[in-house]
């Protein structure tokens, strides 16, 4: 069997359902679903992972109505403000993964100075995909790349520092990877969940990783 997975990636999808369902703006299911992120966060704390990776915007989804991405950027540059002295202090270390050209000057400046006021924290690390895709990722780290080993090509990722996850989660019940972590994926155990990311509570999480502690990794070998 693996041991518990202290490195976990999620694709927090489904939303816009969420909303959907209970004829909502689409923007109250992104807020029900960052209000998830940060519970399962302090869950991921006790959980007693390392790192945790959460999917936030890509970089297919400026091709959304206009209003819905007008409203995610609006909301995702209020929770960086008002959450990340509380984040702070309980002692996580901010990380945004991802293209900052064609993003507001403004929201970038206030990722740079969340990434700077937490970088000294260690009790867990949280790194945001925010404006990514995982094809991007590669093509931009080959820009300039002129051959080595495996481990050069991956300090020119957007956070050579990440781990590759032991554990990628999807909700929502869709089954594919969408373009995320393409490279720190490659022998990810990969676990599939019907709840809606705002649905997704603290029971889903131990049911995935409890799924996870089931299988037996080989990477590509044979054990």
């Amino acid at each position: 069997m693996s041991a518990s997975a202290r490195y976990v990636a999620i694709i927090t999808d489904g939303n816009g359902r969420w909303a959907q369902q209970r004829g909502l703006p689409v923007v109250e299911g992104h807020r029900a679903g960052a209000d998830a992120v940060k519970a399962r966060l302090r869950d991921a704390v006790e959980l007693g992972i390392e790192e945790l990776t959460v999917f936030s915007f890509s970089t297919e989804n400026w091709t959304r109505p206009r209003e819905e991405v007008a409203g995610l950027m609006r909301m995702f540059s209020e929770r960086i403000e008002s959450e990340t002295p509380e984040l702070d202090a309980e002692g996580v270390r901010m990380r945004f993964i991802g293209r900052r050209d064609g993003v507001d000057d403004a929201l970038v400046e206030k990722m740079a100075r969340a990434e700077e006021r937490t970088a000294d924290n260690d009790r867990i690390a949280l790194f945001v995909a925010f404006n990514y895709g995982g094809r991007a990722e590669i093509l931009d780290a080959a820009r300039g790349f002129e051959g080595g080993s495996e481990e050069e090509f991956r300090r020119r990722l957007y956070a050579p520092e990440m781990h590759d996850p032991d554990l990628l989660i999807r909700t929502s019940g869709e089954r594919r990877v969408s373009n995320y972590l393409l490279w720190q994926c490659a022998y990810s155990e990969l676990v599939f969940r019907d709840e809606l990311w705002p649905d997704f509570d603290r029971a889903a999480f131990e049911a995935a990783l409890a799924e996870y502690e089931t299988r037996r990794r080989r990477f590509g070998g044979r054990v």
